[in-house]
């Protein structure tokens, strides 16, 4: 069974107006990545663009136990996978526009921007993120405590 998908699937019938194409390509890709004692917590679709005229860059992003994963299928062969543990986990920003939202996702060593979310699904997706990485981060020493 494809929890992943299923999680995704889940999500793009609560919020259809989520703009999110190959959810199963994309799902098989996390999938594949999930170590066994790994379990999804919360998933769902997005374009992993900064553009909201980019509709061909769908992303799964699942929420797992662990860590944060995201998952895009290429269309002839391959695939990208892009992690973010909680020690890599800097911040969480929200944008809601008029149709669709965007999250932007700071890690230590990039910014992920994650777009045409459906604007309803915005405070369930902050909710779940943030909620997991204030917990888990308690369990990282704080890294300015180990520089001074």
């Amino acid at each position: 069974m494809n929890d992943v998908y299923e999680k995704v699937r889940e999500f793009k019938n609560k919020y259809p107006m989520t703009v999110a194409w190959r959810l199963k390509a994309n799902s098989k890709v996390v999938q594949k990545h999930l170590n066994p004692d790994e379990h999804v917590v919360y998933a769902f679709a997005a374009q992993k663009s900064k553009s909201s005229f980019d509709i061909f860059s769908t992303a799964v992003v699942v929420l797992t136990n662990k860590r944060i994963l995201l998952g895009r299928k290429r269309v002839v062969f391959g695939y990208f996978l892009d992690t973010v543990t909680p020690d890599m986990f800097n911040d969480l920003k929200v944008v809601s526009n008029l149709l669709w939202g965007k999250v932007f996702v700071d890690t230590v060593k990039e910014f992920i921007t994650l777009s045409n979310i459906d604007k309803n699904a915005l405070d369930e997706i902050e909710t779940s993120i943030s909620g997991y990485m204030l917990e888990e981060k308690k369990l990282y020493p704080n890294r300015q405590e180990n520089h001074s």
